[in-house]
């Protein structure tokens, strides 16, 4: 099996505000091609050995594996969180067009 080029990072915000400021630095650093911000979701984890419960916002990232390491790492500097979620998906399937244009979108750091 070949490896994708195209990866669906996953990541939470705690506001509206906060997703919102984190995907236009990330879109403005040409680190991903689009985020979807998903409102509504609740999130039951476990943190320092309690049951934690908050609402949240989901972050869809479509970047490539090439811009990886530093989409990774601007989450890490900017997010709010002490331990953001960062969890990368590769896709393996989707409209040509539509992951050409991933690829156009998003420059890797040299």
């Amino acid at each position: 099996m070949t490896e994708s080029n195209h990866l669906l990072v996953i990541c939470t915000c705690p506001s509206h505000e906060e997703a919102k400021k984190l995907s236009r630095l990330i879109i403005s650093g040409h680190l991903a091609a689009c985020v979807n911000l998903i409102h509504g979701v609740t999130s039951i984890y476990s943190w320092n050995e309690t049951i934690a419960e908050d609402n949240e916002i989901i972050l869809l990232i479509k970047t490539t594996r090439d811009s990886y390491s530093a989409l990774e790492q601007a989450i890490l500097n900017h997010h709010p969180y002490e331990l953001p979620e960062i969890i990368a998906v590769d896709i393996n399937d989707g409209n040509s067009n539509y992951l050409k244009w991933i690829s156009e979108c998003v420059k890797p750091l040299d």
